[in-house]
């Protein structure tokens, strides 16, 4: 299999996950905006964070600009200039398909150019508008059908197995972006009131702040597709400690980090098979196995509240690494300073 190929197919992966991802967060911080009483600075300027767009959006329309929900909504639905708009991700997925169209299925390729022409359509900006809900579930619909249909209709052969290993990496990244942003939000919430109140009212307050509390973890479980998994599993019983370790942790649900890891790792040793020393890739399996590794052990520790920050920024920064990695061993990019192409996909 040739380079050019694989980076399309791995790319391709990538943006369909990014896709999903973007529109189930919007839809659920819509959803957060209206029911919760809190700020909306508060709610939309995570998205933003997490997105990696607070510099540029800042730069466009001014800090104080995230305090409206609408027009964050138009920024990441449709606004070319950002790269991780929905517009632009799933422009890139069909461009990156379209590039390996003898490659991806037909199934496939229907049904990401069919969602590339729909989101490029006055029908889709009336639906925007109308019906929000409706607009980010169309969405995500579709790039849930696409990847459905890469494991029903396309061989489990390596340019499946590259198309895989990308959305794993990307969600990787994604979720440990978005329990990192919205974890540091939640433990630095405003305290419970001062002394000088009244018993009954500060009972109030206190009451209506693990209402909010609650309320914000439940967002972050429905941001990551985990609400009733993690209900299943922890009988309704919502702590900061629960949410983060089943984020984080849990074997058995497909979108927390260590399940992604594993299955990323997994994906990479069918690519390219641990003893087959002559292949190159070498170097970014073995990080990948680390990173692995370092996950499984950290499962296994005592709960630290105090470190969840620095285990995601370790997260994040080891798979930006291993995709990095995987560039230049297995898709053909030269080294970051020489070569545009690694960052500018």
């Amino acid at each position: 299999m040739i380079s050019r190929v694989a980076d399309h197919c791995f790319w391709f992966g990538r943006y369909l996950e990014r896709t999903e991802n973007m529109a189930r967060i919007l839809a659920v911080t819509q959803n957060l905006a209206l029911d919760a009483e809190i700020p909306t600075q508060q709610c939309w300027l995570p998205v933003i964070i997490v997105a990696g767009q607070k510099a540029h959006f800042g730069a466009e329309h001014g800090e104080e600009a995230a305090a409206d929900g609408e027009l964050v909504q138009r920024y990441m639905s449709f606004d070319e200039d950002n790269p991780t708009s929905l517009r632009s991700s799933i422009s890139a997925a069909r461009w990156n398909a379209r590039s390996i169209r003898e490659v991806v299925s037909l199934e496939v390729w229907e049904t990401v150019n069919e969602l590339h022409l729909w989101v490029n359509s006055e029908e889709a900006r009336e639906e925007f508008r109308s019906s929000r809900y409706a607009f980010y579930r169309r969405v995500r619909q579709l790039t849930q059908l696409c990847l459905g249909l890469t494991q029903s209709t396309m061989l489990n052969d390596t340019p499946l197995d590259f198309i895989w290993l990308g959305v794993l990496l990307e969600r990787v990244g994604q979720t440990a972006r978005t329990l990192d942003v919205h974890h540091h939000a939640l433990t630095n919430l405003p305290p419970p009131p001062p002394s000088e109140m009244s018993a009954q009212a500060q009972g109030a307050l206190r009451r209506q702040h693990r209402v909010v509390e609650t309320a914000l973890w439940l967002s972050l479980l429905r941001a990551c597709s985990g609400f009733e998994p993690f209900m299943k599993l922890n009988q309704g019983q919502v702590s900061e400690q629960a949410v983060a370790q089943f984020l984080l942790y849990e074997p058995r649900f497909p979108r927390s980090i260590r399940h992604c890891v594993h299955a990323a790792f997994a994906r990479l040793c069918e690519i390219r098979p641990p003893d087959s020393v002559a292949l190159p890739g070498g170097e970014s399996l073995e990080r990948l196995q680390l990173l692995h590794q370092w996950v499984a052990d950290r499962a296994t520790e005592a709960f630290d509240p105090m470190a969840v920050h620095a285990a995601l920024t370790h997260v994040v920064d080891e798979t930006a690494m291993i995709c990095d990695g995987i560039g230049r061993e297995l898709l053909g990019y030269g080294p970051p300073d020489s070569n545009p192409t690694v960052t500018s996909q």
